[in-house]
């Protein structure tokens, strides 16, 4: 089961958040009207960062639902033998092992993403 790379989103919201501090910075707004902007703009990050945390939260999820039906297909292993005739059947098994093995690193992956959503 080969899965997709993981690529930062480019221009992800922390770009997006710059650029309308920027523009914010070169607007002449009175100090009320700046700092009702700046509030509104802080409780957008939080947002965006409790957005990308349930996202980690359920890819992990999904990470472990997989690891699970795969440990399932992993029962074959209880009734083959080691005289098996189709030798192939130990390639597709070592490959399901492997399957887990990513499952699991994207999973952490994902976990210790969340720790980072939101720093003590």
């Amino acid at each position: 089961m080969n899965m997709p790379q993981r690529h930062p989103r480019p221009g992800g919201s922390d770009a997006f958040v710059n650029r309308i501090r920027g523009i914010i910075g070169t607007v002449a707004l009175d100090c009320d009207c700046r700092q009702r902007v700046n509030d509104a703009l802080q409780r957008f990050i939080e947002m965006e960062q409790q957005r990308e945390t349930r996202r980690h939260l359920l890819s992990s999820r999904q990470h472990r639902a997989a690891i699970a039906a795969l440990v399932d297909l992993l029962a074959e292993l209880e009734e083959i033998s080691w005289r098996e005739a189709d030798r192939s059947v130990f390639a597709e098994l070592a490959h399901l092992f492997e399957d887990i093995a990513e499952h699991a690193l994207r999973g952490a992956e994902d976990l210790r993403l969340m720790e980072k959503d939101f720093p003590a």
